[in-house]
């Protein structure tokens, strides 16, 4: 994905009222952007740190920009505007990157499904090969030597999207969770089983379940950002337990 224009520089200042973040521009002028990102962003928020932005012409928003990479406590670029991992997912598996996700003759994006009301993030179709219905997860939790884990938060929405997933499975479908790994440097990912309990042991039954997880991680810059390789993820998942 092509940052047309190319993403500004600033240094990183305060997050606040969650969709609220304070940055300084290479100019020295305080400028708040809008903060795209739900999620606790742990270990996403050092003051002084250098960040990324994007401004819009649109003159109807509030705020004119939108912090798009920020620095790790870890020393890594984390990419935490979380509208842009489905399109990375989405141009990877277009251009016949993913070769688990190859093959399929269709790909549609935001199709409703599910007994809970959900929407898939990729539909991939093909009248030979079924139906393979894809969740992308956007990763910015930095651990340290290379590790990065999900989710930062408790998340009840990510564990509806498990059960979600296994029903697809259940009902004779494929079904995918999909890690987009915004973090420069990491070269694994695990499920931060500390943060969420709940969303471990549903991801547990899940893979259980056939559930399948594919992690591949980003590269960032101020003029493009791209996945450029898969990564190891969930070597120390736990083991499955039953469903209560």
């Amino acid at each position: 994905m092509k940052n047309d224009p190319p993403l500004l520089h600033g240094t990183f200042v305060k997050r606040y009222k969650r969709f609220f973040t304070d940055i300084r521009t290479a100019d020295g002028e305080l400028l708040t952007l809008h903060c795209p990102n739900t999620g606790s962003m742990k270990n996403c928020q050092v003051e002084g740190s250098a960040c990324w932005y994007s401004l819009s012409d649109n003159p109807k928003r509030k705020l004119a920009g939108t912090l798009e990479i920020v620095t790790t406590s870890q020393g890594q670029l984390a990419g935490v505007n979380t509208s842009r991992p489905n399109r990375l997912v989405y141009e990877l598996i277009q251009a016949g990157l993913v070769p688990e996700l190859s093959g399929y003759q269709h790909l549609r994006t935001e199709v409703r499904y599910g007994e809970e009301k959900s929407r898939i993030d990729l539909l991939l179709e093909d009248s030979a090969l079924g139906l393979c219905y894809v969740e992308v997860k956007n990763v910015t939790l930095d651990m340290g030597q290379g590790l990065a884990a999900f989710p930062d938060a408790v998340t009840s929405r990510g564990s509806k999207h498990l059960r979600e997933l296994m029903a697809m499975v259940a009902a004779g479908h494929r079904a995918v969770l999909f890690f987009c790994v915004q973090l420069s440097e990491a070269e694994r990912m695990e499920v931060a089983d500390e943060i969420d309990p709940l969303y471990a042991k549903t991801l547990s039954q899940a893979v259980a379940a056939g559930v399948e997880v594919i992690a591949w991680r980003a590269k960032m810059s101020a003029d493009e950002i791209v996945l450029e390789k898969p990564i190891n993820c969930l070597q120390d998942l736990p083991a499955p337990v039953p469903a209560d």
